[in-house]
């Protein structure tokens, strides 16, 4: 055994050091794991030689893409504001491309207590070298996200005739940039915070682009300003848009028929009085659609089945599905909805049985609330007739809930496809959807603290590169075989730490743990052997 091992394993352990009686000590250990992934997979998608391009002088030219990569693993392994990446540099060891650690600048308490900001314990210069930071990504946003398309399209031979899309909301606290932050429909159950919408853009399920627009614009205004953006800036001249029920407006068909473009789009089921009637017009043969790879694994997986039916206009294809999962999951909350529906109403009718409630107008008011809560409009009706309240299933909207369940209905112009294909996409988008909740799940990017247009745009960016190495990583874990998330990924990987020993002549010799059996793997997966921080150095390649 190495004469220092004892005191790494006891390190690794978390164990109290022992009174010194060796040559050797462990002075230090800090996780590396995150931050060694999330560099190969950086240099794997173009990013380094792309931010690298971007900056001409020599002095900036690698600071700052190595500067980009550590805020977007920290959004990846330990969120927090540029404030917090002090705290976050003492915990990871974190480096540029040459293995030079970055530490945390802390100022003195006299002088932090004797400032104008006694608040703020990092020092000014290193706070201002992460703010520099996220405005050189603010300010080549547009040119950094076009050339990672390029660079995705002949990677991976992208499929970029189909552009999926999807909205999300994220908020403030405090006021935020008046420009941008703007009261409207929240995503994060926050109304009463001024929030911004993300938009963010697909291919073959890796973000190439987000989009951010003021907190109070609609879902659908936002699509004529991203096909644009598409069109001009990745020169994409015939694609066909995948978009939810909120993208479905008129003008919007109107728009993307108007440029040539494509559409696949879930009809909203009960804002438009046509779904009944396609529903009753199936009636045809259905055509069952393949079960994805999970599915596939059950016994008796759920089936998907699809049939076109006849549209209310030319040209139009509409297609009904049937999904035996979504029917069980409905009819489950629906079940759930009618009970407690039914508990409210029938404490009701005992009230009025025994006497406390009497006047009709008191009665409906009580009744009216009942219905407006659990979706109860859905499901009942009431009456009252000689002084007895009684309810009832509704004639009519009942019957139009039981027919709903299970279904949905998809919208298209597309001539050359397939029911099977339009579902495929369509489910595609669902793929898209949950991937992009990532974005606030995993990679938080909420809340927003910064009160500057551009540094809000850059904050959101951050998350969005985050986001993109986290789908890369997800990408390669699903490609070696292995059963695991990205975020138990990255978390497994922490496991990887660096540590610092010191020999007692006065040198010091720095060593990497192999991690946990899990990291292992991963590490395998993405074909990474040396571990060491000055890896690239070693390897002959120049350091900024």
């Amino acid at each position: 055994m190495a004469p220092h091992a004892e005191a790494l394993l006891r390190i690794l352990k978390g164990e109290q050091q022992k009174p010194k009686t060796s040559s050797a000590e462990a002075i230090g250990a800090w996780d590396w794991g995150v931050m060694l992934v999330a560099r190969q997979l950086w240099q794997e998608l173009g990013l380094q030689e792309s931010l690298d391009g971007l900056v001409k002088r020599g002095g900036d030219r690698g600071e700052f893409s190595d500067r980009a990569l550590a805020l977007v693993a920290n959004r990846l392994c330990e969120p927090t504001s540029e404030h917090g990446m002090a705290r976050w540099l003492e915990s990871d060891y974190v480096c540029d491309r040459a293995g030079r650690r970055w530490v945390a600048q802390w100022r003195e308490d006299s002088e932090r207590l004797a400032s104008r900001r006694p608040r703020v314990r990092v020092k000014d210069g290193q706070l201002r070298q992460w703010y520099r930071t996220l405005d050189q990504l603010a300010t080549h946003k547009k040119a950094i996200e076009k050339e990672l398309f390029v660079r995705l399209r002949n990677l991976f031979s992208l499929k970029a005739d189909l552009v999926f899309y999807d909205l999300t909301s994220t908020y403030f606290e405090g006021n935020g940039p008046g420009e941008l932050a703007k009261h409207g429909h929240s995503r994060d159950g926050k109304g009463r915070n001024r929030q911004v919408l993300v938009g963010q853009v697909m291919i073959d399920g890796w973000p190439i682009a987000h989009h951010v627009f003021e907190g109070n614009q609609r879902d659908s205004s936002t699509v004529a300003s991203v096909l644009k953006d598409v069109e001009e800036r990745f020169g994409l001249r015939r694609v066909v848009f995948v978009g939810d029920r909120g993208m479905v407006t008129s003008k919007n068909i109107e728009l993307l028929r108007g440029r040539g473009q494509g559409y696949v789009v879930g009809l909203n089921r009960r804002r438009r009085p046509a779904v009944l009637g396609y529903l009753q017009r199936a009636t045809g043969p259905w055509q069952q659609c393949r079960a994805g790879i999970l599915a596939s694994e059950k016994a008796e997986a759920p089936k998907t089945l699809v049939q076109e039916v006849v549209s209310d206009k030319a040209g139009i294809r509409v297609f009904v599905v049937h999904s035996d999962e979504r029917m069980s999951y409905e009819r489950a909350e629906r079940e759930k909805s009618q009970q407690r529906v039914r508990e409210e109403l029938d404490s009701l009718k005992r009230r009025v049985a025994a006497g406390k409630l009497k006047a009709p107008e008191k009665i409906g008011a009580a009744a009216a609330r009942i219905l407006a809560r659990n979706h109860g409009k859905r499901y009942y009706d009431w009456g009252l007739k000689e002084g007895r309240f009684s309810y009832f299933e509704h004639p009519v909207n009942f019957k139009q809930e039981q027919a709903l369940e299970g279904k949905y209905l998809i919208q298209t112009e597309e001539r050359d496809l397939s029911a099977v294909q339009a579902v495929a996409i369509y489910k595609e988008l669902s793929e898209v959807e949950r991937a992009f909740s990532k974005l606030k799940d995993v990679i938080e990017m909420r809340p927003i603290y910064h009160q500057k247009a551009s540094r809000v745009q850059a904050h959101i960016f951050v998350a969005s590169l985050a986001f993109l190495l986290d789908r890369a990583l997800e990408k390669k874990l699903k490609s070696a075989g292995l059963d695991l998330s990205s975020k138990e990924a990255w978390q497994t990987l922490k496991t990887v730490r660096v540590v610092e020993i010191e020999l007692g002549d006065g040198k010091q010799k720095r060593s990497v743990t192999q991690g946990s059996a899990r990291a292992a793997q991963i590490l395998r997966a993405l074909g990474i052997k040396d571990l060491d921080p000055d890896a690239l150095t070693k390897s002959g390649k120049k350091a900024a």
